[in-house]
């Protein structure tokens, strides 16, 4: 191609190269027609769709001389010939056409069709005041539609109100913004309106519950969570089945369950169910039950044993001699668990607890229920899969309750544990699950015991022994003085011989108090760590008894003990009231035994009494961690009462007191405490220490 510059000069050009410059653009070139907006169309009203597809043939008949373009086939009208006819007198003759038939139209409207069919195709010959966009408040008041939604955003956390309530609200509101009748509100049916258009969509007209959940879930896009191995994300939490369970002396009240969820194989890692109240003490039981194999119990199905099941038994069994004479149900090792910020998680006890065993914790954002929803879902299945078969269902709510559910509960606690236990490895483990998937089979939904055995033949599986003293490890911590006396801890002396070389003394560390752990289940003793050259460590623990013990032989918990503190009155001193303190616990159990005592009563030692029927028949947990019973095996449910406590609640703390908590900056409250600085070479004492990187602090971010 030959060009001439402005000076003249004339160049040969390939067209290849012209074209492939950047700079070469055709000068008042027409438009290229784009794909017709069939989407947009799509919506209108049909008159005015059909009206901008007639435009569009006759457009093109006035550009091309057909209807259907230049390429289209039929017969060739001389009025719109472009070798004989010019583009305006072509348009005169449309324009004329179109009046003729009954829609007056002049030239100049032709012109204007044919410009917007150029710039935007058959969306330019649409009426576009069909297309405006219309809002869904109307002509409402701006002032009216502000306090109506400020109203609407204070009333998400309130109990749920009539729509005649919103109104007096916003009357109220706009009174006080703008003065007593300045701002008028619209009828009533038009107010209705106006809610409905405003809160429909964000659920702020749904029930209390439905309002939470909407206020507690993150801002979307939400993204799924993706985990490709057993344990590499595990959910804890707790909740009150459905139920009601026969306690000792025919108290009926409704369990507590505690579950660990994996969420690569949606395997139930470990239950806990108790009376009422989980402590820290449980959630660390859950971290020991998940490490290890669920024993095969007496009455159950051969069918349940792993070596029946679809795991590879034989293999395994080879690399872990205690899955031999198991039950069918994955023994996972968590990475990383996530929890809510109860006390019962977040308590430096169950962190330390997590560290000991390399488990790392991140707590979900506050009342934040779809941050853990695997298992808050699993809790859903369980309710409807098992508890509503179970005798004493009470249904979600009030409002689906039988007429006395009470009555129909015949189980004791330990008794549907028992039956819990069974469901898990038939019922749960053995059920395809719709969210798991192999990606190798898609269509194929698998069960649990399935997806963990494609899962471990990938990633292996390196078992992880526990002992005795691990046991002692995940139980809570206390750091006070031992004196002359003991050991006191909230109005319990505990003594023993073995005390007495360190009567006064300062422990090695630098706080110079002695390292306790005790199990708030079971005050009858605690542990001491001690130093024992003999020990590998250079350290041991011994077990210290309270020295009321054979006075009060019955089981009880620390919530029993907070009961007797609470009724009965100090009038002597410590001594003589830790006394009247055991007579009157041991009056109380021998009291509700013989079946008399308020209902109160026989409520605190029903729950004692249940409690140690579950730890007689979840001793075979640590049993296999240790080949023996721990000495601490009453593990009874507990209640509110808090066990770490000062002595005293209206006394100022003593050196014989324990030192408070030690959360870690920035961390929730606790229920145990530590030691603040460490000499070298001396054991250092369990403590959740947060430095780079706050669980707390990253959880407010999700």
């Amino acid at each position: 191609m030959w060009l001439v510059a402005e000076d003249g000069e004339v160049a040969a050009v390939l067209l290849s190269l012209l074209f492939a410059d950047a700079g070469f653009e055709v000068l008042d070139a027409p438009g290229v027609a784009g794909v017709p907006p069939w989407g947009l169309l799509e919506p209108l009203p049909e008159a005015v769709r059909e009206r901008a597809l007639v435009w569009e043939r006759h457009v093109r008949e006035v550009e091309t001389g057909r209807p259907g373009g230049s390429g289209a086939a039929g017969p060739l009208r001389a009025e719109y010939d472009p070798q004989t006819r010019t583009l305006a007198q072509r348009e005169e003759a449309k324009a004329a056409e179109l009046s003729a038939a009954g829609m007056p139209t002049s030239a100049v409207t032709v012109r204007r069709m044919r410009a917007r069919y150029r710039q935007e195709g058959v969306w330019g010959l649409v009426d576009h005041r069909a297309t405006r966009p219309r809002s869904v408040l109307g002509r409402a008041d701006e002032r009216v539609v502000a306090a109506l939604r400020e109203v609407l955003e204070a009333g998400r956390e309130r109990s749920s109100g009539t729509l005649g309530r919103l109104r007096v609200y916003t009357e109220r509101l706009l009174a006080e913004q703008y003065g007593e009748g300045v701002v008028p509100l619209p009828s009533s049916a038009t107010f209705n309106r106006l809610v409905h258009a405003l809160a429909g969509g964000r659920g702020l007209l749904g029930s209390a519950r439905q309002r939470r959940w909407r206020s507690a879930r993150p801002a979307p896009p939400f993204v799924p969570t993706t985990v490709m191995a057993p344990g590499e994300l595990v959910m804890l939490d707790s909740t009150v089945l459905d139920a009601f369970v026969v306690l000792d002396d025919g108290v009926v009240e409704r369990p507590e369950l505690t579950i660990a969820l994996d969420v690569a194989t949606r395997t139930i890692c470990s239950a806990v169910l108790r009376a009422k109240g989980t402590r820290s003490v449980d959630a660390a039981q859950l971290l020991a039950q998940m490490m290890v194999s669920a024993p095969m119990r007496p009455g159950w199905a051969e069918a349940l044993a792993m070596e029946h099941s679809v795991v590879p038994y034989e293999r395994l069994l080879s690399v872990d001699a205690r899955l031999g004479g198991a039950a069918a149900r994955p023994v996972i090792t968590p990475q990383t668990i996530v929890v809510d910020q109860g006390k019962v998680f977040v308590s430096s006890s169950f962190i330390a607890a997590c560290e000991s065993l390399g488990v790392s914790v991140q707590p979900a954002p506050p009342g934040n229920g779809p941050a853990k929803g695997h298992v808050e879902r699993a809790f859903s299945s369980i309710n409807t899969l098992f508890v509503q078969h179970v005798a004493g269902y009470t249904a979600s709510h009030t409002g689906e309750r039988g007429k006395d559910p009470a009555g129909e509960a015949v189980w004791t606690l330990a008794q549907l544990a028992e039956m819990f236990r069974e469901w898990i490895i038939c019922g749960w483990q053995e059920r395809e699950h719709d969210g798991l998937r192999h990606p190798m089979m898609p269509r194929c939904a698998l069960s649990p015991n399935e997806m963990w055995a494609a899962l471990v033949a990938v990633c292996g599986y390196v078992p992880v022994p526990l002992g005795r003293e691990d046991y002692i490890e995940l139980m809570p911590v206390k750091r006070q003085k031992i004196n002359d006396y003991g050991i006191r801890i909230d109005y319990r002396t505990y003594d023993h011989k073995a005390l007495n070389p360190h009567r006064g003394e300062r422990s090695p560390a630098g706080d110079g108090l002695w390292e306790i752990h005790y199990d708030p289940h079971a005050p009858g003793q605690i542990w001491v760590r001690l130093p024992k050259p003999d020990q590998p460590r250079g350290y041991g623990w011994e077990a210290v008894p309270w020295i009321h013990h054979t006075l009060v032989t019955a089981p009880f918990t620390d919530f029993t003990w907070q009961h007797i503190r609470r009724t009965v009155a100090r009038r002597g001193s410590r001594v003589q009231h830790e006394h009247d303190l055991a007579l009157a616990l041991r009056e109380l159990l021998e009291r509700a035994a013989a079946g008399q005592g308020t209902h109160r009563e026989k409520v605190v030692t029903a729950r004692a009494r249940a409690g140690a029927d579950a730890a007689n028949n979840g001793g075979a947990v640590w049993g296999i961690l240790y080949g023996q019973r721990s000495e601490a095996r009453a593990l009874e449910p507990a209640d509110e009462g808090v066990f770490d406590g000062s002595e005293d609640d209206d006394e100022p703390l003593t050196e014989d007191d324990a030192v408070g908590a030690w959360p870690a900056e920035g961390a929730q409250p606790s229920d145990s405490s530590t030691a603040p600085v460490q000499e070298p070479g001396v054991p250092a004492p369990r403590r959740a220490q947060v430095t780079v990187y706050d669980p707390f602090e990253e959880s407010l971010r999700w």
